[in-house]
């Protein structure tokens, strides 16, 4: 019997996303750029969105891991006009669409993509800053779409390889943010802390107020730059009518619509 997957209610084109941008067919309009993700396993997603808006782009280079459509790829360049962007996959239909989304964008010429296994990538120098919306699909049977699984599958990229990869990529000064299913938070601290990663920015996000959290937001430093106090916050993506909460608004005003 194939179980569910655990996906974030809204983090599909029906929900938040739908709402939120012109959708065209197989594409996504955000206000400084646009998504086409016919040809991708993983479509636009909250999840994506979320990270985006929320991690920390701060530095001169950036490395998306995972880049799929190039989503925080774009993101990441729009937040932060001086860095040089990178985004990897090793999905090639993935990178080869993620490729035409940056070139008609405005920030094509400083963000690259390329076809790569982040466990055997070796730059030329690390990155200030790492975004990662890694594969968390991990349940015993697969779907049967070969694309999607490999891209939600954390067979492909488990956390117990991506984290210490992660820790060699990252500049002594640099910041690593990822999302990750609540269920998995504390797995993901204590492997950043078993690389040196120490939390510094941690948001719990609900889809309605009244239920446990369904995804957990993280930045990680590195303990020389750690600041005195960890930043907790919550985020709910719906107010109590349904539609889209003022602080899920405030947070994506500058992406959605």
């Amino acid at each position: 019997m194939k179980k569910k997957q655990d996906y974030l209610p809204g983090c599909t084109a029906v929900s938040f996303i739908a709402r939120s941008s012109a959708m065209a067919n197989d594409f996504f309009r955000f206000k400084q750029f646009s998504i086409r993700h016919d040809r991708c396993a993983m479509k636009v997603g909250t999840d994506g969105v979320l990270l985006g808006a929320w991690g920390c782009t701060e530095g001169l280079s950036i490395l998306d891991v995972g880049t799929g459509t190039g989503l925080i790829a774009l993101m990441a360049a729009q937040r932060n006009l001086c860095a040089q962007v990178l985004g990897i996959d090793i999905d090639e239909a993935a990178v080869l669409q993620a490729q035409q989304n940056i070139a008609a964008s405005p920030f094509s010429h400083r963000i690259g993509c390329k076809l790569q296994d982040v466990l055997t990538f070796r730059p030329d120098a690390p990155f200030d800053a790492i975004l990662c919306n890694p594969p968390f699909f991990t349940e015993d049977t697969l779907p049967d779409d070969n694309g999607r699984a490999l891209a939600r599958n954390n067979r492909c990229l488990p956390f117990d390889k991506l984290i210490p990869k992660v820790a060699t990529l990252l500049s002594a000064e640099g910041h690593f943010s990822i999302i990750v299913p609540s269920r998995l938070a504390q797995e993901i601290v204590a492997l950043c802390l078993a690389e040196g990663l120490l939390l510094q920015r941690r948001c719990e996000v609900r889809t309605v107020l009244h239920k446990p959290p369904r995804r957990t937001l993280f930045t990680f430093v590195f303990s020389s730059s750690l600041p005195p106090d960890v930043e907790h916050s919550n985020l709910c993506l719906t107010a109590p009518d349904g539609s889209r909460s003022v602080a899920y608004s405030e947070l994506t005003k500058a992406f959605y619509l």
